[in-house]
């Protein structure tokens, strides 16, 4: 299946809804948002890298900043933070560059690794992106965490890519209906920007009633 472009989602949008199917349903649905500390942080760390159309060449590689992708067999597009081009034999050819390369993308993360695969995801996705519009086949790439100083590099297999796939077409699903699910809360909610547009604790076991009852009462 092919999208309008009208229809697209955000290729970010795939790390919170890995993250919060609530959230993302808020947020990219519903067109709710409030900034915390940790999203400010996130901005920072994407604002030193995200300066657009930036072509840099470092002996055998090209590196591009804040390049625009998109599928339209997924129907997402976004911005990869950078994609470096390796020159190597097997790679593919580049306009305006002599050789092949290999692609190589790289995505920019406040804070350490996560437990979770959200992070992993977004890559794939922007992985998964390159390849349509490259005609390429990309091994992997790498997230750098600005807490550790550290890129963690991702091998990008058939079972990730099929899992990526998987999850861009539930959110898809979700968008057509405009369905925001109920989820399982946690400790994950105390620092989630939306934790005062969510409520999570009205979706606890308790009943509303007792819930503002509770808040009456203090």
């Amino acid at each position: 299946m092919e999208y309008n472009e009208e229809d697209y989602l955000t290729i970010s949008g795939i790390q919170s809804f890995t993250f919060c199917k609530r959230q993302w349903a808020l947020t990219h649905i519903e067109q709710q948002w409030e900034e915390n500390a940790l999203t400010a942080e996130g901005k920072q760390v994407h604002n030193r890298v995200d300066q657009p159309f930036i072509r840099e060449k470092r002996d055998d590689r090209l590196i591009v900043r804040a390049m625009p992708v998109k599928s339209n067999k997924l129907g997402i597009t976004g911005i990869c933070d950078t994609v470096e081009f390796i020159k190597d034999e097997n790679g593919i050819e580049i306009h305006g560059a002599e050789g092949k390369f290999l692609v190589y993308p790289t995505e920019y993360k406040r804070g350490r690794p996560k437990a979770g695969y959200e992070d992993i995801f977004q890559l794939v996705a922007q992985a998964i992106c390159l390849e349509e519009m490259l005609l390429c086949s990309i091994e992997k790439g790498g997230i750098f965490y600005n807490e550790t100083r550290r890129r963690i590099e991702i091998p990008f297999t058939d079972e990730l890519k099929e899992q990526v796939k998987v999850t861009v077409n539930k959110m898809q699903d979700y968008y057509r209906r405009r369905h925001t699910p109920k989820v399982k809360t946690g400790h994950h909610c105390n620092n989630c920007s939306l934790k005062n547009i969510c409520l999570p604790k009205l979706m606890s076991k308790q009943s509303v009633k007792k819930y503002i009852e509770g808040k009456i009462a203090k």
